[in-house]
């Protein structure tokens, strides 16, 4: 084959540290964008970004050049660092150690989309410990509770 041709779609998953409720609704806005600028500055395209206070989901398109411990790493790097200088009452903000990543078929793109705009109202019912265990098992993701929400 002459060319080399993608698709691929990433859902990271990630939460603050100790799920500690750093993110706010009056600055959630920015660090949605931010985290699409960092997306943009390494040729991925954010297509989806969203969360609550506690954690952050990401539907990112990207090059088979980029690994998604690649994405996850400049995601959080990158945006962790602004908000230190960002706002200077978060200036001990981190993410937590590790992240879940999940590959979606580009025809379950629009529904990806979907849920992760819809994260305020889906985490009136359900606990995001929950969810994440849910996202978890419907990928057959084998894992250790003591250490899933380090």
């Amino acid at each position: 084959m002459a060319n080399t041709y993608s698709a691929l779609f990433y859902h990271i998953v990630f939460s603050t540290k100790g799920r500690k409720r750093w993110i706010t609704p009056d600055i959630e806005n920015r660090v949605w964008a931010y985290i699409g600028g960092v997306a943009r500055a390494h040729g991925l395209i954010a297509i989806q970004v969203g969360g609550i206070e506690d954690h952050i989901h990401v539907l990112i398109m990207a090059k088979p050049i980029h690994s998604p411990s690649e994405i996850a790493k400049w995601l959080k790097g990158e945006t962790s660092r602004w908000i230190h200088t960002e706002f200077d009452n978060m200036r001990s903000f981190q993410w937590q150690d590790g992240y879940g990543v999940f590959s979606v078929s580009k025809v379950k793109v629009p529904a990806v989309v979907e849920y992760i705009k819809g994260q305020r109202d889906h985490h009136s019912s359900e606990a995001f410990e929950d969810e994440y265990k849910r996202m978890l098992e419907c990928h057959a993701v084998e894992f250790d509770t003591q250490y899933l929400l380090g």
